[in-house]
C-alpha cells in the first residue's frame, strides 16, 4: 500500500518509515524541490495509518530541513533540502582551465606542520592524554584568551570544536529549537545557509555590504522574530565584507534592544586579515565568538576555539561530553605550537591576498564592472545571469563559483577566489569577466 505522488510512491506504516520513504525520494530527485506533499489525512488514508503517524513523519522531516510547512498551504519539499547541499553547486573544472572556484587558501602561504606536529608528539610522549582531563588544553587556552583580550572580546569560558561550522551548530543547538528563526547574512556562507534549515530552523536573510550586515536589514530580521544572528567578523565568504567600527556600533545598538537574541560571530579570517576585529558579543545575554584555523594553517587542521557567555559555553561543553568528548589534544597542542611560534606572518599573508583581491576589484572597476572584496581571499561580482557568466568564463579558461550557492534573496553574482591568482594574470582575468558580464547581442532581460 502506498501513495503515488507524480511518479514516486510514498510508503511505510511507521512514522520513521514514511519519513525515510519521502527523504529517499528527495535524495534521488524523484521528489523535486518545491514539490507539494499530500495533506496528512489524505496520506494517512492511503497508507492505512493514523494521521498522527503522518504528522510525526512530517515533523521529523521538517526538523531535519527536508520539508517545510506553510499553514494551510501545506507541506512541500524545501527549495534546497538538507539532502541537496549548496556545496553541490560546484562547477566541474576541465583540464587547462584556471580554477578560481574552489575556495582553498594559497598553500604556499601555509606554514609547515612537520615541526609543530613533532613537538606535539614529543609532549604527548611525556604526558599522554587521559580520560577525564580538561577538554581544552591549558596552553591553547592561555594563548586563545590572550588573543581574545587583545581584540576586545569580552572575557568568557572556552570550548574547542572541530572547525567553525561545528562550533556554529553546537551554539545554535544549545539555545534554539526547531521552528526558531535565525538571521543569516545574504549573500553568506553556503554551509551556514544549509545548516540552519538542516537543524529545523528558519533562515531570515540579512543583506550585507562591504562593512557587514546592513542595520536596516538586521532590524527587519529582528522585527520578524529572529532568535539568533550569525555574522562573519572579517573575510566574509563570498563578498569579502568585514564589520567596520561604525557599523559595529550601529549593530550593537540594535542588538542591545533585543537582549534575548543569541549572537554568533565567525572569525575564520583570523591569521589572514589585517583589519581590526570589531566584536558584537556581550550586548545580549547569550553570545559566542568562534575562531577557526583552517584558512591560516590549512583545511585539514580541523579546530576552532570558542568563547562566550557562561551558560552558552557550559551547554556546548556539556553536550560535547556526550558526543565526541573533546577535540584531540594532539591537534590542540599542534595549534598551540603554531600560535606560540608565530608560524604565520599575518601582515604578510593579508598583504598577499590583498594585492590580488584589491588588484582584481580595481581592474574590474576600470572596465566598468563593480565588484566587492574588502578582506580575505574572495571577490564578489554582481551579474545579471550567473549561468551565462560562469559558462562564458569557463569557455575563456576561468572557473568561478555561481552565486546561487551563497544567497537567498540577494541578487545574482559570482564568487572569484583570488588565493592562487598571479597578479600578472589580473588584466587578462578582468578582461574576461568584463566580456562575460556584457549581455549577449540581442539578449533581453524583460
Amino acid at each position: 500500500m502506498g501513495f503515488v505522488l507524480g511518479e514516486y510512491t510514498i510508503s511505510g506504516r511507521r512514522a520513521s518509515d514514511i519519513a525515510a520513504s519521502i527523504e529517499s525520494g528527495v535524495g534521488s530527485g524523484a521528489l523535486a524541490p518545491g514539490a507539494l506533499l499530500p495533506p496528512m489525512r489524505e496520506l494517512a488514508g492511503a497508507l492505512g495509518v493514523n494521521p498522527n503517524t503522518v504528522a510525526a513523519a512530517y515533523r521529523s522531516l521538517r526538523e531535519r530541513g527536508i520539508i517545510e510547512t506553510d499553514g494551510r498551504r501545506g507541506s512541500r519539499v524545501r527549495g534546497r533540502p538538507a539532502s541537496a547541499p549548496r556545496d553541490a553547486l560546484r562547477p566541474d573544472v576541465p583540464e587547462g582551465v584556471r580554477d578560481l572556484a574552489d575556495g582553498n587558501p594559497d598553500f604556499t602561504l601555509l606554514p609547515s606542520l612537520e615541526g609543530p606536529l613533532a613537538a606535539a608528539a614529543r609532549r604527548y610522549a611525556q604526558a599522554p592524554t587521559r580520560y577525564g582531563e580538561d577538554p581544552v588544553l591549558p596552553e591553547l587556552a592561555r594563548l586563545a584568551r590572550a588573543g581574545f583580550e587583545a581584540d576586545g572580546v569580552p572575557a568568557g569560558a572556552l570550548a574547542v570544536t572541530s572547525g567553525a561550522l561545528d562550533g556554529i551548530e553546537r551554539v545554535l543547538a544549545a539555545h534554539l529549537r526547531p521552528g526558531d528563526a535565525v538571521a543569516v547574512e545574504d549573500p553568506g556562507w553556503g554551509s551556514v545557509l544549509d545548516l540552519v534549515p538542516a537543524l529545523g530552523l528558519r533562515v531570515l536573510p540579512v543583506a550585507v555590504d562591504d562593512e557587514g550586515p546592513r542595520p536596516e536589514a538586521l532590524a527587519r530580521a529582528l522585527e520578524a522574530g529572529a532568535r539568533a544572528l550569525v555574522v562573519t567578523a572579517r573575510a566574509q565568504n563570498p563578498t569579502g565584507a568585514a564589520v567596520a567600527p561604525e557599523r559595529a556600533a550601529l549593530l550593537r545598538e540594535l542588538l542591545a534592544g533585543r537582549p534575548e537574541v543569541l549572537v554568533i560571530e565567525d572569525d575564520h579570517g583570523i591569521g589572514i586579515v589585517d583589519l581590526p576585529l570589531c566584536p558584537l558579543g556581550g550586548v545580549t545575554r547569550h553570545w559566542a565568538l568562534i575562531r577557526s584555523t583552517a584558512k591560516a594553517y590549512g583545511p585539514d587542521l580541523r579546530l576552532a576555539v570558542l568563547t562566550g557567555d557562561a551558560v552558552t559555553m557550559d551547554r556546548v561543553r556539556g553536550r560535547q561530553r556526550l558526543g565526541p568528548g573533546w577535540v584531540s589534544r594532539l591537534l590542540q597542542s599542534t595549534v598551540a605550537e603554531l600560535w606560540a611560534t608565530g608560524a604565520v606572518d599575518r601582515a604578510l599573508v593579508a598583504r598577499s591576498y590583498g594585492l590580488r583581491r584589491d588588484g582584481l576589484v580595481a581592474a574590474l572597476a576600470e572596465r566598468g564592472v563593480p565588484a566587492h572584496g574588502r578582506s580575505g581571499m574572495n571577490a564578489w561580482v554582481p551579474v545579471a545571469d550567473e549561468t551565462a557568466v560562469v559558462t562564458r568564463l569557463m569557455t575563456a579558461g576561468w572557473a568561478v563559483r555561481p552565486g546561487a550557492a551563497y544567497r537567498v534573496e540577494a541578487g545574482p553574482g559570482v564568487r572569484v577566489t583570488v588565493s592562487t591568482l598571479d597578479p600578472r594574470e589580473i588584466p587578462r582575468l578582468a578582461d574576461a569577466v568584463a566580456a562575460a558580464v556584457r549581455p549577449a547581442p540581442g539578449a533581453r532581460f524583460d
